[in-house]
């Protein structure tokens, strides 16, 4: 097997998909791993190391995707790597074809096998290769959103978790799965008020019991979004409907009655968003102000811890690899019925039930 490492090149991406470690592992299985140049510069992980690891330095991307069997990525294909896709690819990425359907065309079209992180089942229907990045970026957005309040910055100069004699900011939490309960821990940590909403009530009372009733806990129905939008200074979007559009849960109208210089953190950009306002930003232009609200939504928030996060999330994937070295992709897939899950685009198909119901695929 060739496994290809092309470096990211979607904006402000710094992780990469392989580590040396990982790398070396692949090697001694019998894999053949081709690193495109500075793939992991930014992430800390110097060509020399790779080469010490036994994989190959290749200088350009066309190599990388070209001479692999295997690619594996971090982020899903930019419109100038659709080139590369042919008929006997295999494609290991994140994908998140619900919010891309350009993408899922072109996969589809040159009949590419694409399994996608986030689709990929581990037990109990639970998704451990989006868990990692779902943790770092719910800790991420409280931190971001922080900054953004600053006055500096365009918020309304609300420190989360205040100083004797002033309240503390508030932070609405709107989705309580990976995401959102981290964002609930780092706010929670900073001393921030915190309400957290969801429709599943094991959820709220998993909250409830951690925080010991410290956090409002609230069914996540329009009244409640409402009341809770309108009150925060920072709403944290952490929706997730797995390998679907996420749902619009809070209205422009929402928006609308938020204080000047509140912030929207939309950790659902990925799946298209939960807020009716939002729209995709780049680390380069983070954040955009509408209805005097500071909005941000970067896809690929990760990026902005790249070690940490290229080492979360290659623990994760490192398994389900090591499988299609040690086994064959096919044997892998026939076997491994969490990595079939991970399965959006074959033979030209989307194949994925929730991929193509979102897209209009049969």
């Amino acid at each position: 097997m060739i496994i290809g490492v092309p470096a990211e090149i979607k904006d402000g991406e710094t992780r990469v998909a392989m580590t040396p470690s990982l790398s070396r592992r692949c090697v001694k299985l019998g894999a053949t791993v081709l690193v495109q140049k500075g793939a992991g510069f930014r992430a800390g992980f110097l060509d020399t190391e790779y080469r010490h690891a036994g994989a190959k330095i290749v200088n350009t991307a066309a190599k990388a995707w070209g001479e692999a069997n295997l690619v594996v990525k971090v982020k899903e294909p930019q419109p100038s790597e659709f080139r590369f896709f042919r008929s006997d690819l295999t494609l290991f990425t994140y994908l998140h074809l619900a919010a891309c359907p350009d993408l899922a065309a072109a996969l589809v079209e040159k009949q590419v096998l694409g399994i996608a992180y986030e689709s990929v089942e581990g037990r109990e229907g639970l998704l451990p290769l989006l868990k990692p990045m779902s943790h770092i970026a719910g800790r991420l957005s409280i931190q971001t959103g922080a900054y953004f309040l600053q006055t500096q910055n365009g918020g309304s100069g609300v420190l989360l978790g205040g100083v004797p004699g002033t309240m503390p900011g508030r932070v609405a939490i709107i989705g309580a799965g990976n995401s959102g309960a981290h964002a609930c821990r780092m706010a929670m940590g900073m001393g921030a008020r915190v309400a957290m909403l969801d429709l599943d009530a094991r959820k709220l009372e998993m909250i409830d019991e951690e925080y010991r009733g410290g956090v409002v806990t609230l069914m996540a129905n329009p009244g409640n979004i409402e009341m809770a939008v309108k009150d925060c200074d920072l709403l944290i979007g952490a929706v997730l409907v797995p390998n679907a559009k996420a749902p619009t849960v809070v209205t422009s109208a929402m928006v609308k009655q938020m204080r000047p210089g509140s912030v929207i953190v939309d950790i659902a950009i990925d799946q298209g968003g939960c807020v009716a306002t939002i729209a995709p930003t780049s680390h380069r232009e983070p954040t955009y102000v509408k209805h005097g609200v500071v909005h941000y939504a970067v896809p690929n928030m990760p990026a902005l811890v790249g070690r940490t996060s290229t080492s979360a999330l290659t623990q994760a994937t490192e398994p389900y690899l090591v499988n299609m070295v040690t086994r064959g992709i096919n044997r892998a897939l026939t076997e491994h019925e969490g990595l079939a899950r991970g399965i959006n685009t074959r033979a030209g198909r989307v194949v994925n039930r929730q991929v193509a119901r979102a897209l209009g695929y049969r």
